[in-house]
């Protein structure tokens, strides 16, 4: 090594990434497991935990509220069984994000919000952003979150899909087809240049839109993924 030049120093921690999951569906525990697993690849495992009470889907900010305890339970319980390098929050709510951060932090393990890392990855250099969801109710949530990140100045608006959340969740077929339309209308409407798809377990949904629309879309998972792979690594 070249004398006087800077040492690297690899801050990589050891151990897998554990994907919290806040509602109680396993099947969108295993989906969302797997798209972090294709995110990080394979030098990075990735666990996936559902928490043990509350509803199969997160629609409105009393389960929002609800979700946030067994979030944090999950994740001490996860940080308790060792093998642990990193938590994601994987709601885009980010319930219960604060509290598990702040108790994680004496361990050194970081807690990334699935939410709060597209948000901030869309938003990045001033970038225009929209965000287009299926949960009406949770719209107040969602305003309140992209100004508690600091982010109104850039934040175009939310565009809803039509239709009842659980109907959508049980058609992929129509529920990719309502998230386009909201999609395109962030970009064609608002004059948003990327697109934030706002929910977990509409991961599988925006992976196609990432390649059936012009605008960037913002998958959430690979998003957080990135974050976690920036703060293991950096």
């Amino acid at each position: 090594m070249r004398a006087g030049a800077p040492v690297r120093v690899d801050r990589t921690r050891a151990g897998a990434v554990v994907l919290v999951n806040p509602n109680t569906s396993t099947a969108t525990t295993a989906m969302m497991t797997a798209l972090a697993r294709r995110a990080l690849g394979p030098a990075r495992p990735v666990r996936g935990v559902t928490v043990a009470r509350g509803p199969e889907m997160l629609t409105d900010p009393e389960a929002l509220r609800a979700a946030a305890p067994e979030v944090l339970a999950a994740g001490l319980r996860a940080t308790a069984e060792g093998d642990c390098a990193a938590l994601l929050v994987a709601a885009f709510g980010d319930p219960g994000l604060a509290r598990l951060r702040e108790a994680a932090a004496p361990a050194g393990i970081p807690v990334v919000g699935l939410g709060e890392a597209a948000l901030l990855e869309a938003a990045a250099e001033g970038t225009p952003f929209g965000i287009a969801t299926t949960t009406p109710l949770l719209a107040d949530a969602i305003h309140a979150r992209v100004t508690a990140l600091g982010l109104a100045d850039r934040y175009t608006g939310l565009r809803l899909t039509a239709g009842a959340p659980e109907r959508l969740s049980a058609d992929p077929v129509l529920l990719l087809d309502r998230l386009e339309r909201a999609v395109r209308a962030c970009a064609e409407r608002d004059g948003a240049r990327a697109v934030v798809i706002g929910g977990g377990p509409l991961g599988e949904a925006a992976e196609e839109l990432r390649v059936r629309c012009a605008v960037r879309v913002v998958a959430p998972v690979p998003a957080a993924c990135r974050a976690i792979t920036r703060l293991l690594t950096e």
